[in-house]
Formats: C-alpha cells, sequence, structure tokens
C-alpha cells in the first residue's frame, strides 16, 4: 500500500537573494502534482534575463555554495547515490551551448544533474523536456538528465516548437536582446514546497518511515484494544467469577415431576377418543397448573403456610440473594419467581418442577408444599362442572321419589277408607260366592221339578225346596248389589276398585318416573367421575445433600460471552456511526 508522501512547506521570499539562498535538500511534491494544480510559465532562462541575471543564474545556485548540513545517509541512499559509470566520457561532449547552460567541462554528469535539481523547475518543464529529448532520440535515465542532455546538444529544453523559431537571434547576440522580456513571466506563489522528484533512496526512506509509522499505529491500536477488552470485558468477568467462587451462598434445588390424569373410561367414540390417555388430553390443566404454580397466589399461600420470605431474610444469605427485612410482595415475588423453575412437556403431559432454597429441607418442604396446591387446584377444575351435571339430576330424582310417595299415600288412604285392601280380589271373591249360589239355585229348581213330576208330591219337600231356592235367589241379589249398587257409606265395591285402580295406576306411573330419574342420576354421577383430575406424581420430592448452586465455572463462562457479546455489538454500531458521520 502506498501513501502520498507529506511534503514539507518552506517559505519563499520576494527577493532574489531569498531564492537564490533557497535550500536544495528537503521532501517536496513530485513535478506531475505541481503541475496538475496548474502552475504554467516560461522556463528559468526567461525569468532570469526578464530580471536582469544573465544566463539564469538567479534560478542555478552555485554547486559548492554552502548548504544545510547533511543528515547520515542509510545503506540504501549511499548506494543510490554512490558514483556509477555511465557510459558518456567525463569531459562531456563538444557543442556550443544554449542559454541557461552550465560548464560540462567543470562538473561531472552527476554533479550537473544535481545542479539542475535544485533549479527548482517545475513538472511542465521537466515534461516538456521529456518529449523534446524522446523527439531527438536521447537516452536519459530522468527528467533532469533529460534537461542536462538537452542542454549538452545545444537544445533548448524549453522553448516552444512554432513558426517563430525559425528567425532566432544571431549567434553573436545582435539580435532583439529584449525578446524574452516580453514572454509570460514564471510567478512562483509564496509558501509553496519546492519542486522535488523523489529517486530511489527517497523512495526506500518513504516506505521504511510509512511501514514504520503503521507498525507504530497498529502496536498503539492493539494497547488500545487490550485496554478496552480488560476494563469492558476481563475485569466484569473476574468480578463475577469472584462472586460466584466466594461470595454466593450455596443453594439447594429439590425436583419433581408430576403428571395430571383424568378419570376417564375406555370406551367412547370420535376423535376425543384419540387424545384420550395422552398429554394432549390434559394439556390445558397442566398449563393451568404450571401458571397457578408461578402466580402470587401460590407465593403468597408459601408464605403464610411456611414463611418464605423468612427463609430467604436469613442474614447468612450474601446480599444479592437476601430478601431485606420487611420486603414488599413484588420483591419477594421477584425472588420467587427466580427460585421456582417449572417447566411443561406437552408431548409427554410431565411437569417439571425445581424449587431453590437456602437449606435442604426448606427446599424439600416448600415442594411439598407446591406439590399440595397444585392438586387442590386439580381438583377445583372440575368441580363446577361435575356441580352443575349432578345438580339437575338429583333435582328429577328428589321429585319424581315425592311424587311416588303422594301416590303410595293415596292408595293407602283410599284401602284405610272403603276397608278394601283389594277391590280385585274382593271382587272376584264375590263372584265366585254368587257363582256357587247360582249353582245350589240350579240345583234346587232340578230337585223341585224332579218332587213335581210326581203324581202325588210330598207338598212339605216341595215348600222346603221352593224356601231354598227363594232364599238363595235372596242372597245372590244381595251379592249382586255389592258389586253394582251405591248403597252403604263406602259405595258399591265397584266404585272402590275404580278408584283404587287409578291410585294404584298413579303409584306405578309415579314409581316408573322415579326410576327413571334414579338411572339419570346414576349416569351424571358417571359422568362426573369422568371428569375428575387428580395429581400423579413420577418423582417424588427429595432433599438433596449437596449445593446444586451456584454453578461457578458455568455462570463466569455466561458472563464472560454475555460482556463479550455486549461489547462486541457496542463495537459495531459505533464502528457504523463513525462511518456513517465520516462519510
Amino acid at each position: 500500500m502506498t501513501t502520498k508522501p507529506k511534503a514539507k512547506k518552506y517559505r519563499i521570499g520576494r527577493t532574489g537573494q531569498a531564492a537564490t539562498e533557497r535550500p536544495a535538500t528537503g521532501d517536496a511534491m513530485q513535478p506531475d502534482a505541481v503541475a496538475d494544480e496548474g502552475r504554467t510559465g516560461p522556463d528559468q532562462a526567461s525569468i532570469a534575463n526578464a530580471s536582469g541575471d544573465p544566463a539564469g543564474t538567479r534560478a542555478s545556485p552555485k554547486v559548492g555554495g554552502a548548504g544545510p548540513a547533511a543528515r547520515p545517509l542509510n545503506p540504501l541512499e549511499a548506494a543510490a547515490q554512490a558514483p556509477h559509470e555511465d557510459g558518456f566520457p567525463k569531459e562531456g561532449f563538444k557543442g556550443t551551448q544554449g542559454a541557461g547552460t552550465l560548464a560540462e567541462d567543470d562538473l561531472t554528469p552527476e554533479q550537473a544533474v544535481e545542479a539542475i535539481r535544485k533549479e527548482g523547475l517545475t513538472g511542465r518543464q521537466l515534461r516538456m523536456a521529456r518529449r523534446v529529448a524522446q523527439k531527438h532520440g536521447l537516452a536519459t535515465t530522468s527528467d533532469f538528465d533529460a534537461v542536462y542532455q538537452l542542454r549538452r546538444a545545444g537544445i533548448d529544453p524549453f522553448q516552444r516548437a512554432n513558426m517563430l523559431d525559425l528567425v532566432g537571434p544571431a549567434a553573436d547576440g545582435s539580435g532583439d536582446a529584449d525578446q524574452s522580456v516580453h514572454l509570460p513571466q514564471t510567478v512562483v506563489p509564496p509558501q509553496l514546497p519546492a519542486n522535488h522528484v523523489y529517486d530511489e533512496a527517497d523512495r526506500a526512506r518513504s516506505v521504511l518511515e510509512i511501514q514504520k509509522d503503521i507498525a507504530r499505529r497498529r502496536r498503539r491500536k492493539l494497547r488500545m484494544l487490550v485496554v478496552r477488552l480488560a476494563f469492558f470485558v476481563f475485569l466484569p468477568t473476574i468480578i463475577a467469577g469472584y462472586y460466584y467462587y466466594n461470595v454466593a451462598t450455596p443453594m439447594y434445588a429439590t425436583k419433581t415431576e408430576f403428571v395430571i390424569q383424568k378419570a376417564d373410561g375406555a370406551g367412547g367414540g370420535g376423535l376425543g377418543s384419540l387424545f384420550a390417555g395422552s398429554g394432549l388430553a390434559t394439556s390445558q390443566d397442566s398449563t393451568t397448573v404450571q401458571s397457578y404454580l408461578t402466580s402470587r397466589d401460590a407465593m403468597l399461600r408459601l408464605d403464610q403456610d411456611v414463611g418464605y420470605k423468612a427463609v430467604f431474610s436469613d442474614p447468612e444469605i450474601d446480599a444479592v440473594q437476601r430478601l431485606e427485612d420487611n420486603a414488599s410482595n413484588e420483591a419477594a415475588y421477584k425472588l420467587y419467581k427466580k427460585n421456582v423453575k417449572i417447566g411443561f412437556d406437552p408431548t409427554e403431559g410431565i411437569v417439571k418442577m425445581e424449587i431453590v432454597a437456602p437449606t435442604p429441607a426448606a427446599s424439600a418442604q416448600f415442594s411439598e408444599r407446591l406439590i399440595a396446591y397444585a392438586e387442590e387446584r386439580v381438583d377445583n377444575l372440575t368441580q363446577r362442572l361435575r356441580e352443575d351435571q349432578m345438580k339437575g339430576s338429583r333435582e328429577s330424582y328428589e321429585e319424581a321419589e315425592l311424587e311416588m310417595f303422594a301416590a303410595q299415600a293415596e292408595v293407602l288412604r283410599l284401602q284405610e277408607k272403603m276397608g278394601v285392601f283389594d277391590a280385585a280380589s274382593d271382587a272376584s271373591s264375590l263372584m265366585s260366592q254368587i257363582n256357587a249360589f247360582e249353582v245350589q239355585v240350579q240345583e234346587k229348581r232340578l230337585a223341585l221339578r224332579q218332587l213335581l213330576d210326581n203324581s202325588r208330591p210330598n207338598k212339605a219337600r216341595v215348600d222346603g225346596v221352593r224356601g231354598d231356592i227363594e232364599r238363595l235367589e235372596t242372597l245372590i241379589g244381595q251379592l249382586r248389589a255389592k258389586l253394582t249398587e251405591a248403597g252403604g257409606e263406602n259405595g258399591s265395591l265397584a266404585s272402590i276398585s275404580g278408584q283404587l285402580r287409578i291410585a294404584q295406576t298413579n303409584l306405578e306411573t309415579r314409581t316408573l318416573l322415579m326410576q327413571q330419574a334414579l338411572q339419570q342420576l346414576e349416569t351424571a354421577r358417571i359422568e362426573a367421575n369422568k371428569q375428575t383430575r387428580y395429581l400423579e406424581l413420577g418423582v417424588r420430592p427429595v432433599a438433596p445433600d449437596e449445593p446444586t448452586y451456584p454453578r461457578a465455572f458455568e455462570n463466569t463462562m455466561l458472563a464472560f460471552l454475555i460482556f463479550s457479546g455486549i461489547y462486541l455489538m457496542v463495537s459495531i454500531t459505533v464502528s457504523i456511526l463513525r462511518e456513517q458521520v465520516s462519510s
């Protein structure tokens, strides 16, 4: 990665002495960068002629002049600046010298190039010299070498090639001496860095400085990262680990598992029978019990029965887990939700409960109490439904039973009033007597006919038979009168039999209704029993003999992950906001 080199700025004076004594060392911008800023102007020779300085001596200080103290060079810079063989003769090439050229007979090529470098040529002039050298086929190693080669060849590297060049000044200088005065003058802006072209040593030095700066920044950023991590992640993690290992009070957990079942018969059809006996059949009841055990009502009942607040207000408990004296119900409820963990598995229908307490005995006691509360709540879930189902059936049965008793009392009253136990039996008895007497009457009449068939019948016997027949007919008439006539206090036997038959029929009807009501009551009782829920323990509460909490290592690692995640999220957020603001 390359970065733009930093340029050191020097103040440029307006006098010729300041321009002449300008230091030749130090970092400067590249010629191309200076040219891109729009600095244009004529060559340095024209400026020197315009100011009255012949041959551009203002812009070209003496090579042997005094300069600033040189700094020690590194091996790479020393190798780059060491003299080397370039294939040119040391005495240079003979030829005419143009305006502004140097005396090559007195200077070596390296010294001449260094003197040209100190002239402060603009980037535009150097590019022009490079193009002119390429046009004339000169082999150059740099833009300054191109200026040097062109001057040795007697070619002005900064003169534009146009038609006016055909008419040049005479060789003896008899031409227009003020021609360069009317050319556009180069305006050197004050306080601008001097033009400088990086060689291999400067580039190596700049790259080395950039690498050192990058390494220094990386070390600084790494130190800051370590400081931030130590302050925001490692220090809180160490504090949390110290608390869990040395300060936290040991807590004991009692685990219990139970399932809620219903007393449902094996019979039944429809879709409801598909889920009978599974966890889905009692999932609503299990969820209700879970919600109740984690409610404020259960916490208040537990506090009233066994003193939940007093157990956790013990001074031996650490300050984080201890309840304050006379703590509010809300504070106790927060601690209750933290220490009472209840989970429900809908696939199996099992409710898992874990109770945490400072002592094993208190943990087991809390578990037993909560199980009793859960069983009571389960019983109360369907109590109203069962009562509603039994109420109507029981009322119907009681009403039918009372009506049956009333009908039976009416039959008994009629029997007692009329002196008849059973009208049908009495009627059948009378009919049998009448039939027997009628048979005797028939026999007597046959005997009377037999006596009358004699020529001389015995009158006494005939009168006796006739008297028997009359008596029997009178008796039969009386018996028939009992059956049909309404004479007497209680009426006829037929009326008595009808009243008794109506009362007995009513009694039979009420008895049948009472039997049906009783059957309905039994059916309702069976359905109510099917709706009964009961709690069955799978794992009974057993007091532990070793503390379950705190889990020091797991909790410390969890704290480390939490603090690391918070730091990471905050760092990402800050980086995004910084990027958005900077853009």
